[in-house]
């Protein structure tokens, strides 16, 4: 019988433990303003969700004046796999704001995968991203009309855009972004001295193009922060295309050369030829003067004026060529 007796009052002791915990959850829902049933409070403890959290969150929500968000919402979130206290937190700081933001598009964006609270922040106090990124490099590069490079730093200023915040491009996009309207801005520049006198007209081009549609951001700013001269890329490549120019001109010329010598070699071998014809001719004129010798058309003393013709010509043939060597 003293056993029965302890396990019963063990039994009620337990239960008065468990009892008093709802007990006092309820009751501080019923001081703040907020009533929750007692029994609705021990069924959020046996579909196994912490009935604390859902009755501190409906009585922060209930204090600041958000009265629209039943115990069945934050259930229902809870259940989904969503962050109640995060939620809870972007709703009381947006209406605080003046930002408009509902319960199922608060909702929606923490289930998402987005820090809803942070994003809430970001929408009050603008974030500030740099340009390039800490993984896109150093600077963004770009060439100007004249050649010359130009290296630039950025920072972007935006805050969160509530309305695109799912489905919307994350700071990636805007960096990636940002940077091609850079680069665009510097190459439709004729000098890059256009640019050094007037940065802010590159911050302006680039905001007019609209970077942030489709984004979960609105740019607010894009100030340049640093501008530095780089290569002269113009004259580089000017250098190659004078190298390269260079390099087919003697080609061409050593062509040409080649095409001279052997044109020359074929000559040479055609005065070779003609040569050969002629000794082969002169060789004939010996019998044709036996020969008319033999028909009586040539007499002796024709044959010594010729001898006489032949010896004056080799004369004046030593002469002039005496005469150009001392000359």
């Amino acid at each position: 019988m003293l056993y029965v007796t302890l396990l019963l009052a063990g039994a009620a002791a337990i239960l008065a433990l468990t009892a008093g915990r709802f007990i006092s959850l309820w009751f501080q829902a019923y001081v703040s303003g907020t009533p929750i049933k007692l029994f609705n409070i021990i069924g959020i403890s046996m579909r196994k969700i912490p009935p604390r959290v859902i009755v501190n969150a409906r009585i922060t929500l209930f204090k600041a004046g958000i009265k629209d968000v039943t115990v069945s919402d934050l259930e229902t979130h809870y259940l989904a796999g969503g962050h109640v206290t995060n939620v809870v937190g972007a709703m009381i700081a947006a209406d605080k704001a003046n930002i408009v933001l509902s319960w199922r598009q608060a909702t929606a964006i923490d289930l998402a995968g987005r820090n809803i609270l942070e994003a809430v922040k970001t929408s009050v106090n603008p974030k500030v991203i740099d340009c390039p990124g800490k993984s896109y490099g150093e600077f963004v590069t770009a060439v100007a009309k004249d050649g010359v490079q130009l290296k630039c730093r950025a920072r972007v200023t935006v805050r969160t855009n509530l309305q695109q915040l799912v489905g919307g491009a994350t700071e990636e996009t805007i960096v990636a972004r940002v940077e091609e309207g850079i680069i665009n801005s510097i190459g439709a520049s004729d000098t890059h001295l256009h640019v050094l006198e007037a940065p802010h007209n590159i911050s302006k081009l680039v905001l007019d193009k609209g970077l942030d549609a489709q984004t979960a951001f609105e740019i607010l700013s894009i100030d340049i922060t640093e501008l530095n001269v780089g290569e002269n890329i113009g004259a580089r490549l000017q250098i190659d295309r004078a190298e390269s120019d260079k390099r087919i001109a003697q080609a061409k010329a050593e062509e040409r050369r080649a095409l001279a010598v052997a044109i020359e070699q074929e000559n040479q071998a055609k005065m070779v030829d003609m040569r050969a014809k002629l000794i082969e001719a002169e060789s004939q004129i010996p019998l044709a003067i036996a020969g008319a010798f033999t028909k009586g058309n040539l007499g002796i003393m024709d044959y010594y004026r010729l001898k006489n013709l032949q010896a004056d010509t080799e004369m004046r043939v030593a002469l002039a060529q005496e005469e150009e060597a001392n000359v």
